[in-house]
Formats: C-alpha cells, sequence, structure tokens
C-alpha cells in the first residue's frame, strides 16, 4: 500500500477540475496546468477531493499510483499558490540582473550569460546576489533553477558559484605548506 497515494488530494475553492478519460486538467487563480495520469491509476472525484487507487496490483501500478497523486498534488499547489526557488550569487563581482525579461548572469568569465525565461517562469532580481524563479509548475521552476545553478556551481575551496538558498557548500582544507 502507498503511504502517499492513499492520502486524497484536496481541492481547495476557486480550483476547478477537468477529468477526461486519463487526462486531468487543472485551473486556479495563478494558471491553468494539465497532466496525463497513467492507465495504471484511476481517478474518482468525490466532493472537494480526489482519490487515487490502482487498477492492478503489479510494482508498476503502485509506483504510479504514489506518482500521480504528488503530480496532481503539486499542480493544485502550482495553480493556487505558486512555487519559488531562490539562488544565491556567492563571488566577488558575481552578480545578476534583469534586461527585459532575460537574466543576465556575470559569474566569471569572459562574456555574460544571458538566460531567457520560458513561458510559465518569471524572473526576479531583488539584489545583485539574489534570483527569484518563479512559476505555477514545480517541475520547471526547479528545472530552471537547476540550470542556472550548473552554470557555476559552488566550488569547494573558496564556495564560489550558484548556490540554492540555504544550501552548505561542504569545505575543502587548501594546500598545506
Amino acid at each position: 500500500m502507498s503511504r502517499i497515494g492513499k492520502k486524497p488530494v484536496a481541492i481547495p475553492a476557486g480550483v476547478t477540475l477537468t477529468l477526461n478519460g486519463q487526462s486531468l486538467a487543472v485551473k486556479g487563480p495563478k494558471g491553468q496546468l494539465a497532466v496525463v495520469l497513467p492507465e495504471e491509476v484511476e481517478v474518482t472525484q468525490s466532493g472537494a477531493e480526489l482519490q487515487f487507487a490502482p487498477r492492478v496490483d503489479t510494482q508498476r501500478a503502485r509506483g504510479m499510483w504514489g506518482l500521480s497523486r504528488t503530480l496532481v498534488a503539486n499542480m493544485v499547489h502550482g495553480v493556487t499558490q505558486g512555487y519559488e526557488e531562490v539562488l544565491e550569487l556567492v563571488g566577488v563581482g558575481y552578480r545578476a540582473a534583469m534586461k527585459g525579461q532575460a537574466l543576465s548572469l556575470q559569474l566569471g568569465f569572459s562574456h555574460d550569460v544571458d538566460i531567457a525565461a520560458p513561458a510559465g517562469v518569471a524572473f526576479a532580481v531583488p539584489k545583485q546576489t539574489e534570483i527569484r524563479i518563479s512559476g505555477i509548475d514545480k517541475q520547471l521552476v526547479g528545472e530552471i533553477a537547476a540550470r542556472i545553478r550548473r552554470i557555476r556551481p559552488p566550488e569547494p575551496y573558496k564556495g564560489k558559484g550558484v548556490r540554492y538558498q540555504g544550501e552548505t557548500v561542504r569545505r575543502k582544507e587548501g594546500k598545506k605548506k
């Protein structure tokens, strides 16, 4: 039994769900998201809750059961409250700025790195060393944050680079004489 799959997904007021076969569309105050659920999972709506259950008792069906429930719960949370990732730039001369809708990063390269915001994602730069990535799709927001971090990941000797807010970087000791 899946502990996650057994939990129902509560549908708050202001959110409408459209279930058509295995495709599910969620519409809320911040936007609209859709997903096609696997055939192994059965979705039923009762009142203001969605219930998930596996159609057959196989390992894949049990795995898809919990995954489907989590995907739908993330969609409901996204269209109501949204998601946000915060990145910090650590290093001398490392800074971020907005160029229209695009993000421009100075990360110690000989050139600036410009990143265009994909549809459904917004960048904000409250400080030169802080980047806020927000949107309604949890997977997309996390993927964009990971791509930006991958440009200059934190290095272990001085800790310079792009890191998530609150991330601890394990530091190494330098050379000894």
